[in-house]
């Protein structure tokens, strides 16, 4: 099977992250990828004997157990591959950051600063509790008005 066979299985690819992380146990692996993809025992255990069939993943004994690791040398082989590619992209996506970064500065310095004076908030024009305004009682300093705040503290 061609790295990319490999590489494009979606369950493949989740065991790979697994194994990457840290040396599991087929056990471990079957039953993590059983419950985030709803497949059988067998059909991981063909996955891993893909992945090791292939050089993609390192098995060893330990008691009754079977031990899995990533052998990164197929991972290599593919970056390697990828890097020509790579030698187009990175260009264009240096120009590319450059003209956000061009358009970030571009808008901070068109917008007002954002640690500019303002004007001070009115008190009272601040959502309040509605207080139903008293038949014949006049505002005094001291007292309650219409939006709750005492006069004295504005």
């Amino acid at each position: 099977m061609h790295a990319f066979d490999i590489l494009g299985d979606p369950v493949r690819r989740r065991i790979l992250e697994l194994i990457h992380a840290g040396e599991m146990s087929s056990g471990a692996v079957t039953e993590i990828i059983r419950s985030e993809f709803a497949i059988s025992q067998p059909a991981v255990s063909q996955h891993l004997k893909v992945l090791r069939d292939n050089g993609f993943a390192i098995v060893r004994s330990e008691g009754t157990r079977r031990m899995y690791r990533v052998d990164t040398t197929p991972m290599r082989e593919v970056d390697q591959w990828l890097e020509t590619f790579r030698r187009n992209w990175a260009p264009r996506l240096d120009a590319l950051a450059t003209e956000i970064a061009r358009g970030k500065r571009q808008r901070r310095a068109s917008t007002p600063h954002r640690n500019a004076k303002r004007a001070p908030r009115d008190r009272c024009s601040a959502p309040t509790q509605f207080r139903a305004p008293q038949r014949g009682r006049q505002d005094v300093p001291g007292s309650p008005g219409a939006c709750g705040h005492r006069q004295s503290d504005l």
